[in-house]
Order: C-alpha cells, then sequence, then structure tokens
C-alpha cells in the first residue's frame, strides 16, 4: 500500500480500495453503509463523537478529526497479509493530545475466525505474528481459543500507528449498523481479556501498551445510512 493519500469526493471513491469492490460494495453492508456515514459527517459521525466526549477523559475532550484513510493497511509481522482496517484516524484534542484510531465497520457480518480457527493452519509466519500480535497488547497468556482474531490484529494496528504519529493514545472503535448490536458478545470476550467490560457506546481503557494509552469503544451508527 502506498502512503500517497487524494481527498475523496463522494462515498462511492471508498470502493476501489475494497479487497473485492464488486462483492464488499453492497447496500445494507459494512463497507458502502460505513463510507456514507463518515463522508456525511463534519468530522467525526455523531456517534463517534458522542463516544469521546461522553468518556469523561480530558484528552478526548473537544476531540478534532485531522484525518480519516480508508481501508487502511498496516504491516504485521509473519506474512504478506496486511491489517487492512476499514478506516484510520488521526485527532487531535484541544490540550494538543494525539490519538490514533481503527475503525472496524459492522452490520451482520462478524468478525471472522476464532484464533483457534486461524491457528488451526501450521506455520512459522502464523505463529511470530501471534506472538507479535500479544506482545504488542501486552498479553503474557495465550490467547484463548475462541477470541475473534481480527479484533486482536484491528487493536494493534492502533497501536503501531500511534507509535507511528508519536501518539499518546490509540483507539479500536467497532462501528456497528446493526440495531441489535449482532456479534456484541465477541467484543465484550475480547475486552474480558484485559480484565476490561464492555458496554456499548462507552469507551474503555485496556492498559499501556509500549507507552501507549489503549481503549476501545463500541458505536451504534443511524440505521439511515444502511439504505444508501
Amino acid at each position: 500500500m502506498k502512503r500517497i493519500f487524494i481527498p475523496t469526493k463522494s462515498p462511492d471513491d471508498w470502493r476501489q480500495f475494497l479487497a473485492d469492490p464488486q462483492k464488499h460494495w453492497r447496500t445494507g453492508f459494512s463497507a458502502k453503509t460505513l463510507a456514507y456515514c463518515w463522508e456525511n459527517a463534519d468530522g467525526f459521525p455523531p456517534e463517534v463523537a458522542r463516544l469521546f466526549s461522553d468518556s469523561g477523559i480530558p484528552c478526548f475532550q473537544n476531540v478534532l478529526l485531522l484525518l480519516a484513510l480508508p481501508e487502511y493497511q498496516v504491516s504485521l509481522p509473519g506474512g504478506r497479509k496486511a491489517s487492512q482496517n476499514d478506516i484510520f484516524a488521526l485527532a487531535k484534542a484541544h490540550d494538543g493530545h494525539l490519538t490514533a484510531i481503527t475503525v472496524e465497520g459492522k452490520v451482520s457480518e462478524g468478525f471472522g475466525q476464532t484464533v483457534g480457527e486461524w491457528s488451526s493452519v501450521k506455520s512459522q509466519g502464523r505463529k511470530i505474528r501471534l506472538e507479535f500480535l500479544k506482545e504488542q497488547l501486552g498479553l503474557a497468556h495465550e490467547v484463548p481459543s475462541h477470541i475473534r482474531y481480527q479484533l486482536l490484529h484491528r487493536t494493534v494496528s492502533a497501536v503501531i500507528e500511534a507509535d507511528h504519529f508519536n501518539a499518546a493514545s490509540a483507539v479500536m472503535i467497532v462501528h456497528s449498523f446493526s440495531q441489535a448490536d449482532e456479534c456484541f458478545e465477541d467484543y465484550e470476550e475480547f475486552l474480558a481479556l484485559f480484565g476490561a467490560k464492555a458496554s456499548p457506546g462507552q469507551l474503555v481503557f485496556l492498559r499501556e501498551a509500549r507507552g501507549i494509552s489503549l481503549y476501545c469503544g463500541w458505536v451504534r451508527g443511524n440505521a439511515e445510512y444502511l439504505g444508501m
């Protein structure tokens, strides 16, 4: 993935960056829904802005969106396949605090393979990658087999980019347009790895990772974008 980016003119500009533009760009599914939601927002979508403002955490008050990059790839060791984040965003609070944010969009789609399923393909590369993900997240114990692998590398992507931009904090957000919060239990189980309790609309501190304050949040998007 090249590191030269150009501004979008409409949500349809996001389509070209998808792994499969024909299959993944469909009304009612996450890629298209997320694109319309973020393109129509003046800065952060309201539900994401509330996630920060309602947190009560000083460094997340009056947060300004500096940039948002769709389908942003973060390289990981142990293979050629990067973590392709639906959105990477960089934000700045009024006190100058920088935050690196990765966003995973969902409607009814799941989080893909569990760690157990992904690890069933035995290779040195996968072993190296899993150890890297654990190290980045400060997990000394083995990751339970039922944890969703996607949540691991999306969260690590935020940590990696926070380090690249010298940001003090990293946030992984699940932006779900399911009004029933489908697959929320997978997110709950992931946060439980850090002894944290998940709740929709709440920004949750996980731990200090590589000197970076790591948070996760789940927000429910506006259902009107499902029809666009």
